[in-house]
């Protein structure tokens, strides 16, 4: 089925979004062409780990292209609501249009969306029922690119041999010092911060809790949830196989169909 693309008009998302494709790209090039490449030609490190570091990039980008162009769950301007589900339905003051109860009006999206979690500048788009898996997958993988790099950086210093093909004190003053020390700056700083955004965001998908419900201070009655984590999870990203819960190239159908349920992201 046809993928519904979603774009948010907002310049300071783009530049947002273009701050976070530019430290992948740095790292997607720089970091193979001084350190892992190098080493690999001279047979220093399998190319296994060449290959996994190539995957993990390559399903950080799809991820974060995903996760900003997906519809969060952009609810319709004329939705049709069941006689049994009306009670489950509710009217937004700020766009006047009916929503299922947990939709919420994002002003910089200018609609509501359905289970909204909170708009991320970083993909300049909401992170709602339909994406939210997406948003957990870029986490992921940039807390695994991240720590790849560090690792890479690390080796660099204290573990490689040095290259025998290559003017030592030249790639130092040339390279090491900045573009190696700013790529170990940029890891601490996306492994840290991504590691903290990705414990909360799990901590809310097995409590059944949005970001904006914990800002809201609901009751201990909504926080708690009965769910365990295999269905909690599976009911995010749409399907109980755990294996395609890291896939973002792939579709993804809501688990319990409603009416406000519309076509797979």
């Amino acid at each position: 089925m046809k993928r519904r693309l979603h774009f948010v008009v907002d310049p300071m998302g783009w530049l947002c979004i273009s701050v976070v494709f530019g430290i992948w790209l740095y790292n997607t090039f720089f970091i193979p062409k001084l350190v892992l490449l190098p080493h690999y030609n001279e047979g220093h490190i399998p190319w296994v780990i060449v290959a996994c570091y190539f995957i993990a990039s390559a399903f950080c980008l799809a991820a974060l292209l995903r996760a900003a162009t997906a519809d969060p769950g952009r609810l319709p301007v004329d939705p049709h609501i069941p006689h049994s589900e009306r009670e489950q339905w509710e009217l937004c003051n700020k766009c006047n249009l009916m929503r299922p109860k947990r939709s919420h009006h994002c002003s910089r999206c200018g609609h509501c969306v359905r289970r909204m979690d909170h708009h991320c500048p970083w993909i300049n788009n909401c992170v709602g029922e339909d994406n939210h898996w997406l948003f957990l997958q870029l986490c992921f993988y940039t807390q695994v690119l991240s720590s790849f790099t560090l690792v890479l950086d690390f080796c660099q210093y204290y573990y490689f041999q040095p290259l025998t093909g290559l003017d030592q004190d030249k790639f130092t003053t040339r390279h090491e010092l900045a573009l190696l020390r700013l790529s170990t700056l940029t890891g601490l700083v996306m492994f840290g911060g991504m590691s903290s955004l990705f414990y909360t965001q799990m901590m809310g998908v097995l409590s059944d809790t949005t970001t904006i419900e914990k800002m809201a201070h609901f009751s201990n009655e909504t926080i708690i949830s009965k769910r365990t984590w295999q269905w909690a999870l599976a009911e995010v990203c749409g399907t109980h196989w755990k294996l395609l819960w890291f896939i973002p190239l792939r579709n993804r159908k809501p688990i319990h169909a409603s009416a406000y349920s519309r076509s797979p992201v």
